[in-house]
């Protein structure tokens, strides 16, 4: 027998969110991001008005400005979203035990062995809609399959507070017409690499020779073929299982900006650098947890963008350890062709601060010891006057040093793997 499997997104969730906290503001264009004055943050997320006034995802908050002037932005507020998140699993643990959250706003449910008591996957689905319409005042969009991927495929293809099934019958039509782009893990650099073979659909995906895919994309070629081909047979996780017991939905956290002026020397790159590496290790503190790998992304004033990583000797939430990483990053793999429009850092492989670490025989212990306290003391000023109450030296001379980048959090969801 196939399995049920459930995806739920909830519609425009941080949007939703602040939009019951600020009922005034429910049917104008709502986003939440940044600080628009000082050029700085992007969009979170966005409400169906200033969907339809073409603002998206991801973008700088001056270029949603200038598609929709009547835009509200709404500053994120994660303890918020983290209360909703979790009243939702709540939800859906009425009709299974196999919840596996997908960042704060999606969750995979196995209704597999539901279906008896509570009806077809369909109707669970109406069930969980109205409930969590009811219960947490805001909309979801459901897709219903036997494996996970058509799960996420089918509560994308309709927005918002739809549902969607997929069946054996059905997914030739609903899934393979659609351009391969809209397939979980295509992402723009793969699109382009299948558009250059000939491979536009799905459906074509689907069709291609798997020895030719995975000789274009390796490993990854096979998980391709399968995904489109609906073979996906990864159980939906246990939620306790799957986070030993706790609920830290967090896998990854990252903060950008773009700049109030563009940069153009070292120097202005390091003000930056240390601004968003003190608030990401700050969060990364306040989760209990400690980063193995550091990230950047820069993006000049061409507007073209590229990412780099590096994994640290040891896990750490040392601010100064995250931002000599940053720092270094940045000199091995920038020379300055084209001033640096925004930019980015970002923190992953997190694990709890409460694992064991191998100590280093020849490294400075009592100095990570101190520059752990140092961090402690510094949060617990900032915290009780302010992010700017302490700052570091080498951004006192300079007006950017003011921006309060703590207030611009991207928090990411795990990943698929």
């Amino acid at each position: 027998m196939d399995r049920v499997i459930l995806h739920s997104d909830m519609n425009s969730f941080y949007a939703a969110v602040e939009c019951l906290y600020n009922p005034e503001i429910r049917e104008k264009p709502v986003a939440v991001g940044g600080n628009p004055e000082k050029r700085h943050g992007i969009i979170l997320a966005k409400n169906e008005k200033a969907k339809k006034a073409g603002v998206k995802t991801g973008e700088a908050l001056w270029q949603a400005m200038g598609k929709c002037p009547g835009l509200i932005i709404v500053p994120p507020n994660y303890e918020r979203y983290l209360r909703y998140s979790k009243l939702s699993r709540q939800i859906y643990n009425r009709y299974s035990d196999q919840v596996e959250p997908y960042g704060l706003d999606e969750s995979w449910v196995d209704c597999t062995n539901s279906v008896k008591i509570h009806g077809s996957g369909e109707e669970i689905a109406q069930k969980i809609s109205a409930q969590i319409k009811d219960e947490l005042g805001v909309t979801v969009s459901i897709g219903v399959s036997w494996n996970k991927i058509f799960a996420k495929y089918g509560s994308d293809y309709k927005k918002p507070d739809a549902i969607t099934v997929i069946t054996r019958d059905n997914y030739r039509k609903i899934v393979w017409e659609q351009e391969a782009g809209d397939l979980l893990y295509v992402g723009r650099s793969t699109q382009k690499k299948l558009l250059k073979y000939g491979i536009y659909t799905i459906g074509q995906l689907a069709e291609s020779n798997l020895d030719f895919l995975v000789q274009i994309f390796g490993k990854m070629g096979t998980v391709l073929w399968r995904f489109a081909n609906g073979l996906d047979d990864s159980p939906v996780k246990n939620f306790d299982e799957h986070y030993n017991g706790n609920e830290r939905l967090i896998k990854s956290i990252g903060n950008s900006i773009t700049t109030p002026r563009d940069l153009t020397n070292l120097k202005d790159v390091k003000i930056i650098l240390y601004m968003l590496t003190e608030s990401v290790a700050m969060r990364l503190r306040e989760t209990g947890c400690y980063c193995q790998t550091v990230a950047i992304h820069i993006r000049n004033k061409e507007l073209h963008s590229f990412t780099r990583q590096m994994k640290l000797q040891k896990p750490s939430d040392l601010t100064n350890e995250i931002a000599r990483a940053a720092i270094d990053l940045f000199v091995r793999n920038y020379d300055f062709s084209s001033d640096i429009r925004s930019m980015g850092v970002r923190v992953t492989d997190l694990i709890p601060d409460s694992t064991p670490i191998q100590l280093d025989l020849f490294g400075n212990e009592e100095l990570r010891v101190r520059q752990a306290r140092l961090d402690d003391t510094v949060d617990g000023l900032k915290k009780r006057f302010g992010n700017l109450a302490v700052r570091r030296a080498v951004t006192i001379d300079d007006p950017m040093g003011c921006l309060d980048a703590k207030k611009d959090h991207v928090i990411y969801p795990i990943s698929y793997f």
